[in-house]
């Protein structure tokens, strides 16, 4: 080699010495400008329950249900078994969960593909001028920009998190939908027999309303008694009418839960069974991994975790690499021709040096999206064990209310049919009657509707525990 192309290649070779201590000292200064993200705060959770715990199951089968995540089997009713399932098919909200859940997969998939090199190809042809000549070229190109930084493993990092919280946010929509046809369900029934009491109790005014006429037209009762008779029986009417139209709205909150139209459902009446299943005595701590939206709470952190790395990455320098192969000709086949093909290969390295503070702001940004979410996350798990704590104290105060409202129910039946009796041997005014058989009527309502309450609360504490759903990346 000659004397000027080694002052040449010498010369090249301190140039990019001294071009790459340069970015060298770029990229140290950026190291220590990083900043370490911070972790999510504990969420607080106690020990133990303040109300009284549920007991445990009462069988292996129960259990299996709720880890299933087929809870309302556990109520023992086979039309509710029959219908549950069919929400997850036609309720729209559920729909549209599973298509955002979709979007993040798309999304998890895009960022993936930035790990790996990118390729291409073009070709050309053209002909012209007279006389008429042509000429073609084609050509391949790749290039690659590797994740020297980590912030691509960031972005897939947080977008997988926000896959998760998809994925729970699915969980939370179905268990939603779920309960609230469960709710709607044992309104239902529980109107059929609040319904099925008042045609009884009706059938019993009509009998006293014909007793106190045939009184009347006999001269021993007043024509107020006779009236009486009458207000009681047509008021326990519009109340049957009532209850008409409020099942009605129940099966029409039903239908559209199951993604179908008012008039495309009907649920025909039925027997009325007010059991309430065995719940799970779960402990506050699993609820973080057990119930959707504070699972859905915790992935938003691990995501706002991630992007803190991604904005941290922009201090640093970027790499791409690039390489290429083509050629031109005349024709097609001297395009084909070794000697006609040129390749490249080259490689870039740019490092940003001043930029008025934007790269501190995005991370100083994500910084603080980040402690939102985690003071999101805390408030979730802390309006769980809210709910919770809810419910279990409604069920154990329910359960103290039905036994004395079954007791006054069973003494105002009592008093009823004695005042009646009294009545018919002139012992008594009628306004005595009306006044038991109000009494009656209210306390053997009243004695429905806590039952209804005992098992819708069930449901919501069911909600509230999760479901039997479980992370899936616990």
């Amino acid at each position: 080699m000659n004397k000027p192309v080694l002052i040449a290649a010498n010369a090249l070779q301190k140039s990019a010495g001294a071009v790459f201590c340069l970015i060298l000292s770029v990229t140290l200064l950026a190291a220590c400008s990083s900043v370490t993200p911070p972790q999510a705060s504990d969420a607080p959770l106690p020990t133990h329950w303040k109300s009284a715990a549920p007991e445990g199951w009462v069988s292996t089968a129960a259990y299996r249900q709720w880890q299933g995540g087929q809870w309302w089997q556990l109520f023992g009713d086979e039309m509710l078994d029959a219908l549950a399932p069919q929400v997850e098919v036609g309720n729209q909200n559920i729909a549209a969960a599973a298509a955002n859940v979709a979007q993040a997969q798309a999304l998890l998939r895009q960022s993936e593909s930035q790990r790996l090199p990118t390729l291409g190809v073009q070709a050309a042809a053209q002909r012209s001028g007279d006389p008429a000549h042509g000429s073609a070229s084609a050509g391949l190109a790749a290039s690659w920009a590797p994740d020297l930084w980590g912030r691509i493993a960031a972005g897939v990092a947080s977008q997988q998190a926000q896959l998760e919280a998809s994925e729970a946010d699915l969980a939370g929509a179905r268990l939603a939908a779920q309960a609230s046809l469960a709710q709607a369900y044992f309104q239902v029934r529980e109107l059929d027999a609040e319904s099925q009491l008042m045609d009884e109790i009706i059938a019993g005014y009509v009998r006293a309303q014909s007793i106190t006429d045939n009184r009347y037209r006999a001269g021993i009762a007043a024509h107020t008694d006779l009236l009486q008779a009458q207000t009681t029986l047509e008021n326990a009417r519009a109340t049957r009418e009532s209850l008409r139209r409020s099942r009605a709205t129940a099966e029409h909150a039903m239908a559209l839960l199951l993604g179908r139209a008012p008039a495309q459902f009907t649920l025909e009446t039925a027997a009325w069974r007010s059991v309430v299943p065995s719940v799970p005595p779960l402990l506050p701590s699993e609820l973080l991994l057990r119930r959707p939206d504070v699972a859905s709470a915790e992935r938003a952190v691990v995501a706002a975790n991630a992007r803190i790395g991604a904005a941290q990455a922009a201090w640093f320098p970027s790499l791409s690499l690039s390489a290429g192969v083509g050629g031109a000709a005349g024709n097609l086949a001297d395009l084909l021709s070794v000697p006609t093909l040129t390749w490249s290969l080259g490689a870039s390295l740019a490092q940003t040096l001043f930029d008025a503070g934007a790269r501190d702001a995005a991370v100083q940004q994500a910084i603080a999206a980040q402690q939102a979410a985690s003071a999101q996350y805390r408030q979730s798990a802390l309006t769980a064990m809210g709910q919770v704590e809810d419910q279990l104290t409604a069920l154990d105060a329910l359960a103290r209310q039905i036994a004395h409202q079954q007791a006054a129910a069973e003494a105002a039946a009592g008093a009823e049919q004695r005042t009646l009796n009294s009545y018919q041997a002139g012992l008594s005014a009628y306004t005595s009657v009306v006044t038991a058989q109000a009494a009656t009527l209210g306390a053997r309502r009243s004695l429905m509707q806590l039952q209804l309450q005992r098992q819708q609360a069930v449901v919501a504490l069911v909600q509230a525990l999760g479901g039997g759903w479980i992370a899936p990346w616990a």
